[in-house]
Order: C-alpha cells, then structure tokens, then sequence
C-alpha cells in the first residue's frame, strides 16, 4: 500500500498496490505491520456499511470524544463520495483545518482518520457505498456532532446538499457551541 500524510496530523489517505494479470488484480488493502510502521492504528473491533440513495446526501460530521478512542479507515466500494476530515483536538498542530479527499469504487482509495477527528462524507453518485473499519466501538454517551456548514470550518461542499439526517442539521455551531461554555 501506498501511504500518503495529509494537512491534518495523522489523517492518511491509503492507495492500493495492485498487483495483476491477466485474471485481473489483487491487492492488500489493511496490513497491521505497514500500518503500525506508519503511526495508524491497527485495531479493528468493528466493521460498518453504508449505502445512501442519491447523490448530494451529507453525513457528518462526527466523531468519539475521550475516552472514547474511534479511529477509521474509510472506503467507498460503490459510487463516489468526498470524505471530509476536521482536526477538532484543541492541542492538535493542526487545530481547525480540515482536508477533503475523493473516494471511489473507480479510485479504491482509502482515508484512515485518527480518534478525536470529526469525520463526514458528501456522496457525488446515486447509490453510493461506504465501508469503515473502526478502531473502537461506538459508544453513544460519546458521540459529539459539528455542523457540515459551520463556516468555522470553511468546508465547500463539491455539490449541492440534497439530504441530510435532522440529527445531522441541527448539531451546534463550533462558535455558539464556544459562547454556550464561556456563559457557563
């Protein structure tokens, strides 16, 4: 595999080595020895899917706050989606960037996304398909949302937002969020 670093600290974008023939290809697309050489942790206590009907559809963004440790690989298996990445770790070098990367069943790319980063994706084809590997389990106590449209985050969305969950709309701006703790 091929492991590129990203603008955001420890967010890796994951290519295949293909190896062919004429019957076609194969390649390994998670190895703990390659990825524990490149600082990504190699658990995996749970697998997910997920399929969205239209193009536009937006999920995200979330993530896991301590102790709640849930690291990614995300893959899209059917479609294309741009998968989003938002360093939310205050002690972070890089606190408040964000980088998006294409994924698609064409480009078989992979983007692996450390605990504690908010985490979304926008689909850019109908039927679009999402796998993630997941380094911890999900724990609901742990979830915590940001808006997709926080202009906090300066995050353009390739295509227009057809659907997006309620859950997903209505989390707090990062700025009102910021207000809500200091009037505390």
């Amino acid at each position: 595999m091929k492991y590129t670093p990203t603008a955001v600290d420890g967010v890796m974008i994951v290519d295949l080595e293909e190896r062919g023939d004429d019957r076609g290809f194969f390649a390994r697309t998670f190895d703990t020895t390659e990825f524990e050489a490149h600082g990504l942790d190699t658990a995996v206590v749970q697998c997910n899917l997920s399929y969205n009907h239209v193009a536009g559809t937006l999920r995200g963004l979330h993530r896991q706050v301590p102790p709640y440790a849930e690291g990614k690989l995300v893959r899209c298996t059917a479609g294309a989606i741009v998968d989003v990445a938002v360093d939310v770790r205050p002690d972070s070098p890089t606190y408040g960037e964000h980088v998006m990367v294409e994924l698609s069943a064409a480009n078989r790319r992979a983007l692996f996304i450390p605990p504690y980063v908010a985490h979304g994706y926008q689909t850019l084809t109908d039927g679009a398909e999402v796998v993630y590997q997941v380094s911890g389990p999900y724990a609901p106590e742990g979830e915590q949302g940001f808006r997709y449209d926080d202009a906090a985050f300066g995050i353009t969305w390739p295509v227009p937002v057809t659907v997006v969950s309620d859950k997903d709309a209505a989390w707090p701006l990062v700025q009102a969020d910021a207000d809500a703790e200091v009037a505390r």
